[in-house]
């Protein structure tokens, strides 16, 4: 198993963690990760965009001009997408972007993202993440103490209001639970930052 050194808020070090080699410590697969992080940028789109087609567009009953003795090219309607405010051709039209990839898929990409940050040493633990009130000055002190970088994504096990609001002003800076941590945001982000319970909460759901 691999060994973390688990920092305090302070910065100091609060002893060592032993991290699960099935969750953080496989091989890094790079098709998984890739695959996944496609599969949730598409599905984050909204898929609104629309344009009017040749059939769609105001006009177009009569022919423009007769078909011959004019020298030009023949013409049948003026919606037509090579006429000037004719039709679009082969027009985008609302749609959704949403597929889904298998579980396993999703699993090994997940414990890849973890791995790699163990392996890149840009993984910190907290043995505890806990603000008295929703301070922003504070959050900025504790990323300070700890060397996280200017991109980071903080993991609770569950939802701390005041930790969510001290961070919500820090560019760069995210937070999130256990629950609803996704693969795109552990690898968009330098730093990952887990505190102890996250830990012990990610090797329950993952083993």
């Amino acid at each position: 198993m691999a060994q973390v050194t688990m920092l305090k808020m302070d910065g100091t070090e609060a002893g060592s963690i032993e991290l699960k080699d099935e969750i953080f410590g496989i091989e890094v697969n790079e098709y998984a990760v890739h695959a996944v992080v496609v599969n949730y940028l598409a599905n984050q789109r909204q898929g609104t965009q629309s344009a009017k087609t040749r059939g769609e567009v105001r006009g177009g009953g009569r022919k423009p001009f007769r078909q011959k003795g004019t020298g030009r090219a023949r013409q049948g309607s003026s919606t037509s997408p090579n006429h000037v405010g004719g039709g679009i051709a082969f027009a985008p039209k609302p749609r959704s972007y949403r597929y889904t990839l298998p579980q396993k898929l999703r699993r090994l990409a997940m414990k890849s993202a973890l791995s790699s940050k163990v392996r890149e040493n840009e993984i910190i633990v907290l043995d505890s993440l806990k603000l008295d009130e929703p301070k922003t000055k504070e959050m900025a002190k504790v990323l300070e103490n700890v060397k996280a970088a200017k991109k980071a994504l903080i993991v609770t096990d569950v939802k701390d209001e005041n930790v969510v609001r001290s961070a919500a002003n820090i560019p760069g800076v995210k937070t999130t639970i256990v629950g609803e941590m996704n693969v795109y945001d552990i690898v968009n982000h330098t730093s990952l930052i887990l505190t102890k319970d996250a830990v012990t909460r990610i090797e329950e759901v993952y083993s």
